[in-house]
């Protein structure tokens, strides 16, 4: 079954739920559920999923004796639309329920499971077994007939399935019908669905609700291409040195990298790069007049993060170049490198945002046995209100400049990237229609 917010192969007609949880004195309702999944350790977090994408929802229900149960998600998008879906043994010994969902719709849902005895599903595993051995069988075909007799009587049922119930429950009486007969309306695949479908219920026993969070595609999967701007155009002169592309040249480019398929254009680093400990080719420090040295070696003279290089051309040739990769399908994602050349701007307005060494130089970058001297390392933890406020302010400059994907480049204290990331995407969120 399929709605325009939601795919399942488990979908049950909607019935009314209890609203909330009956109080109760134990620590676990009368069916228990535990462990739900999806979810993630703490409070902090939601689970989230894209759109599109399947979701398995799993939890543990059980009981005691031989009695058998049934387990429902009820689940709540984000527009209202309510809907209930059947889950399925795992049959794996350890209580497992489980149905899959892809959810279509983006935004904050809500679900909980709900477990109850399944009173049809009981009666028919006692009869189909006490039939067949001629054990209490008229006792058996009375309690079924009682509860052919109860479902009919429900005004939600279609017509003629409650027509058949009650034409079932009538032979089930009938001493004219053999135990055999009514072995096969135990076990009638047809009627099985009906209570599947729409049970008869007891004991119901509503979780607590939980919530996931649907984000765009894109945030799941796609697709990546990365492209250096600089390249695309380049024109070697006479005098062996090179001219780099620029963002109108490497727009030329845009069609044929879609073609290929791809959903993000990832670009490096397109800022200025620092002068001072410049590399050249193979990480060595003797750079050439012409050598254009390291995009990562973040800063100088033109400007920091926020800035884009002059060989490339201005903010408006950048913007116009989003516009182009948008025109055919592409997604502008633009390398979040929190790190800087000697010669950025923050060295000299914030070396305390630098680890300092005993000697007063500022550390720079090393991956042993490698060394990166034209690349310093932010510290974070020097003025951790003062960086994040710097990285969300760079951060929502590229989005206003029509970046909508960050790959950040180093790893950085999840706590600081928990902050920024959650303060842009909030933004995002009151941005939306």
């Amino acid at each position: 079954m399929t709605s325009p917010l939601w795919r399942s192969s488990a979908a049950i007609p909607l019935r009314p739920g209890l609203d909330a949880p009956p109080e109760r004195d134990t620590v676990i309702g009368r069916i228990p559920l535990t462990d739900p999944r999806p979810d993630v350790p703490g409070e902090a977090y939601r689970p989230s999923a894209f759109e599109g994408e399947i979701v398995p929802f799993q939890v543990t229900a059980y009981r005691e004796g031989h009695d058998r149960i049934g387990v429902h998600l009820r689940l709540f998008s984000p527009s209202g639309d309510v809907s209930l879906h059947r889950l399925a043994p795992l049959e794996d010994g350890l209580d497992h329920w489980r149905t899959e969902i892809s959810l279509l719709e983006r935004g904050v849902w809500r679900f909980r499971f709900e477990g109850f005895g399944d009173t049809f599903a009981t009666w028919q595993h006692a009869a189909e077994l006490k039939i067949a051995a001629g054990v209490d069988a008229a006792l058996m075909r009375e309690s079924g007939a009682l509860l052919f007799d109860r479902a009919a009587a429900e005004g939600d049922r279609p017509q003629a399935e409650r027509r058949m119930l009650r034409e079932r429950a009538r032979d089930l009486r009938d001493p004219q019908v053999s135990d055999a007969t009514a072995l096969g309306i135990v076990t009638d695949r047809a009627i099985t669905g009906f209570f599947a479908a729409r049970p008869l219920q007891e004991l119901t026993t509503p979780g607590e609700e939980k919530e996931i969070l649907v984000e765009r595609e894109r945030a799941g999967v796609g697709a990546w291409y990365e492209f250096f701007p600089r390249s695309e155009g380049a024109r070697r002169l006479k005098d062996g040195t090179v001219t780099s592309g620029t963002f109108r040249t490497a727009a030329k480019r845009l069609p044929a990298v879609a073609a290929m398929g791809f959903d993000v254009l990832y670009l490096p680093p397109i800022h200025p790069i620092g002068l001072q400990n410049r590399k050249g080719p193979n990480n060595t420090l003797n750079a050439g007049a012409s050598d254009p040295g390291s995009p990562w070696a973040i800063g100088g003279e033109a400007g920091g993060h926020d800035a884009v290089h002059p060989d490339l051309g201005t903010l408006a040739d950048f913007r116009a170049f989003v516009r182009a990769a948008r025109d055919v399908g592409l997604e502008i994602a633009l390398d979040l490198a929190l790190q800087a050349s000697p010669d950025h701007p923050w060295v000299s307005a914030h070396p305390e945002w630098f680890t300092t060494l005993p000697d007063g130089t500022i550390a720079y970058a090393e991956n042993p046995p490698k060394k990166y001297q034209d690349i310093y390392p932010v510290n974070f933890d020097n003025d951790p209100d003062g960086i994040r406020a710097e990285v969300l302010r760079i951060v929502r400059h590229w989005i206003s400049q029509g970046v909508s994907i960050f790959r950040v480049d180093n790893p950085h204290p999840p706590h600081e990237a928990a902050a920024v990331l959650g303060v842009a995407h909030r933004d995002g969120e009151r941005r939306a229609p």
